[in-house]
């Protein structure tokens, strides 16, 4: 895990997507079947990786306490790890949870899209009990990792019919994004790290939005409501503020009830 940069990112993101598709159930790690295409394999799923530390974890949890602890369980606690890893903050996670039986691939159309505005951000967050303030500081989680072209490309190709760009980006940063992401991309991997630190847990997230330097249009959305743009300025201010607020909201979105009812033996197949 140490010797691959990227673990950590993808862990909080496994996380993230496993709580917003069907709760915290541990049915992101599954695999697909011949009859049923699973989670991991949607369209908002591709690039995630690093299943192997969740099998790792299992299979070391399971020879010392065998059906006690949850997939569920242990990617939650996976992903406060990698945070704490990475410089963030660490905190108490609830534990419990018990695995569920069914990933569908359909089903990460629930996932909040990088191209969302402040209203379908509000309402898909509504939808989990989770508020404004729960968005602004689990959007700070995009201080880690990378993001392919296809997520910001709307961007900075044809954005609107007065604009090529969008006008809130930063003319050179859009002209680097544009360098990296041409039009007709061909590079299958092209992309941008989503801040200047990639691998460091910290609040650079906050400022490079507030210049003009996010990727995502759900990032700009940020910026566009005057409570979730206080906070981003707060935020931006003091790392100790974030840290307290993402690992709060890590808490509640970690909480969001799954359907769950066993303790699979392995994370990657129903028993």
């Amino acid at each position: 895990m140490l010797n691959d940069k990227t673990v950590p990112a993808a862990l909080l993101r496994m996380h993230f997507h496993d709580c917003f598709v069907r709760g915290c159930d541990g049915s992101e790690p599954l695999n697909s079947t011949r009859n049923n295409k699973a989670e991991k394999d949607g369209d908002s799923n591709i690039s995630l990786h690093a299943f192997y530390v969740i099998d790792v974890v299992k299979k070391q949890i399971e020879d010392l306490c065998p059906g006690v602890v949850s997939c569920a369980d242990i990617v939650a606690l996976a992903a406060r790890d990698a945070v704490a890893l990475s410089g963030g903050p660490t905190w108490e996670v609830p534990k419990g949870r018990k695995d569920g039986r069914i990933s569908k691939a359909t089903e990460t159309r629930q996932l909040p899209s990088p191209t969302f505005n402040m209203s379908q951000l509000q309402q898909n967050f509504a939808q989990k009990g989770l508020s404004l303030d729960d968005l602004v500081a689990l959007s700070g989680g995009h201080t880690l990792g990378f993001s392919h072209c296809s997520s910001f490309q709307n961007r900075i190709h044809k954005f609107d019919n007065s604009h090529n760009v969008d006008p809130t980006l930063q003319a050179s940063f859009a002209a680097s994004l544009q360098n990296v992401c041409p039009t007709h991309n061909k590079v299958r991997n092209a992309g941008a790290t989503m801040d200047s630190t990639t691998t460091l847990f910290d609040n650079a997230y906050y400022k490079l939005l507030l210049n003009g330097k996010s990727l995502f249009s759900s990032d700009e959305a940020l910026l566009t409501n005057s409570r979730t743009k206080r906070l981003v300025s707060k935020y931006a201010t003091s790392q100790d503020e974030f840290f307290k607020a993402f690992a709060n909201s890590m808490i509640k979105m970690s909480s969001i009830s799954g359907n769950g009812q066993e303790v699979r033996l392995d994370c990657r197949f129903v028993r």
